[in-house]
């Protein structure tokens, strides 16, 4: 069975992601300048990724909202997530940007609350039940 009745653990875990990658698109997108002086990041940088946030909000926000989701789908914004932590880690090591002493813990610091975000939707996968358990228990039950 690929599909899935979404756990309360799991839609939390799609909120609490998106709660969190609104507040960076809103820094990244409305005070530019701001992040710049104090990160020293480059501005297509900032834009491109607050513009992409915003993008996957909303598909978290569908998510978030489903009764019902596609376990493969889970995954794979599990995996997105790790890949993107990684890929934050990797324009620092392989000197893509030269951010401010800030800057770089600002990189690590989203790197690792992005990280922690796909351990909690993973945990939240797996307290998800199977699309047909629950209507198979009260089926049985009767």
């Amino acid at each position: 069975m690929n599909s899935i009745q979404t756990s309360r653990f799991l839609k939390n875990a799609f909120i609490a992601d998106a709660a969190a990658c609104s507040a960076v698109a809103a820094l990244h997108l409305a005070r530019p300048q701001a992040v710049i002086g104090l990160l020293n990041l480059p501005e297509p940088l900032l834009q491109g990724t607050g513009l992409f946030l915003v993008l996957y909000v909303l598909m978290l926000a569908g998510l978030a909202a489903s009764r019902t989701l596609w376990r493969p789908l889970v995954l794979l914004v599990v995996a997105g997530n790790v890949l993107w932590a990684l890929a934050s880690i990797d324009i620092l090591v392989l000197g893509i940007v030269q951010p401010s002493v800030l800057g770089e813990a600002y990189v690590i610091a989203q790197a690792l609350a992005t990280l922690g975000l796909a351990w909690l939707q993973y945990i939240g996968l797996k307290k998800s039940q199977p699309a047909g358990a629950v209507t198979a228990t009260l089926s049985s039950a009767v």
